[in-house]
């Protein structure tokens, strides 16, 4: 039920947006309205971090478990999804080129990552978080930035069946699901006592760690639970990061690295990064890797092999 209403949040204003068209004149107030927005998200973020209860116990216990995981997982991600942007190249305008060298360089990366630093500072060392609730601020600031960009989709003439049935979207899912798996399975072949559907169910949360913490602190206890939950946040952290810096080379790794998060928390980044045409693949990609995660995090950790 919580995969579908995180869905019917997305999906809903996108829609409504797509009911609106506005004049060219209006679409550059439109695109600066975004790009604060962006920085309000990430802050936003910042301070939903900062509410992980013991996050820097769990850490200190599991860094060993989740480095590996991280690294099997992410690696896999990004050799076959490299392969891919290399194998079938997705050539972006040069005005969108231009666009990202100039506005989403390392510094471009280092403010986004700065509002991030600082709303989890502010989270921890202030009393914010007692009397502002920033998972509900996040939620209401998304329904507003995806209402955006549906604007802005039907006003630059995307239509909704180029996001809903997106090929490219659709073929990045699959692949990416794919390197999930082996990184999964490389994870349950290098470390001792781990099973091969224990390895593919912690790579089925997809960055989605609220999700997959919950699901597989019930199977395999809360250790496993919370290596679950901080593999997936390193994920979001590190699109967060990294996808201003790989988009323009490789513009189908840098939507597939925010994972399940690249329909919602790194969605400002792929948009403001990769232009307007990288915003349906992402949701289209995004949609079915939110579809397809709890799915499977139900299915590998109920069974046995």
């Amino acid at each position: 039920m919580q995969s579908v209403t995180t869905l019917l949040i997305i999906l809903l204003p996108l829609v409504v947006g797509f009911l609106i068209r506005l004049p060219k004149g209006a679409l550059v107030w439109l695109d600066r309205g975004l790009g604060y927005l962006i920085y309000v998200l990430l802050f936003l973020i910042g301070l939903s971090l900062s509410r992980v209860p013991n996050l820097s116990a769990q850490i200190s216990v599991i860094s060993v478990n989740v480095t590996v995981l991280f690294a099997c997982i992410m690696g896999a991600n990004l050799l076959i999804l490299i392969w891919l942007d290399r194998r079938y190249p997705w050539h972006l305008s040069q005005h969108q080129h231009n666009k990202i060298q100039n506005t989403f360089s390392f510094g471009g990366s280092f403010k986004q990552i700065a509002c991030l630093v600082m709303g989890l500072i502010c989270g921890i060392y202030s009393e914010i978080c007692t009397w502002f609730d920033p998972e509900s601020a996040i939620k209401y600031a998304l329904i507003v930035l995806i209402f955006l960009v549906g604007v802005q989709l039907r006003s630059s003439g995307i239509s909704l069946r180029q996001v809903l049935l997106n090929r490219r979207g659709v073929i990045i899912a699959l692949i990416f699901m794919f390197s999930c798996m082996i990184g999964g399975i490389v994870f349950a072949m290098i470390m001792p006592g781990m099973t091969l559907s224990k390895g593919l169910a912690l790579s089925s949360g997809y960055g989605w760690y609220s999700l997959s913490s919950i699901i597989l602190s019930q199977v395999y206890g809360p250790v496993w639970g919370s290596v679950a939950m901080l593999n997936d946040l390193a994920r979001e952290i590190f699109a967060l990061f990294f996808i201003p810096v790989i988009m323009r080379r490789f513009p189908c790794t840098a939507i597939a690295s925010g994972g399940a998060t690249s329909l919602d928390f790194t969605l400002p980044v792929i948009q403001s990064s990769g232009g307007i045409t990288a915003v349906p693949v992402a949701i289209s990609f995004g949609f079915i890797v939110n579809l397809v995660s709890p799915i499977l995090l139900v299915f590998f950790s109920s069974v046995s092999f």
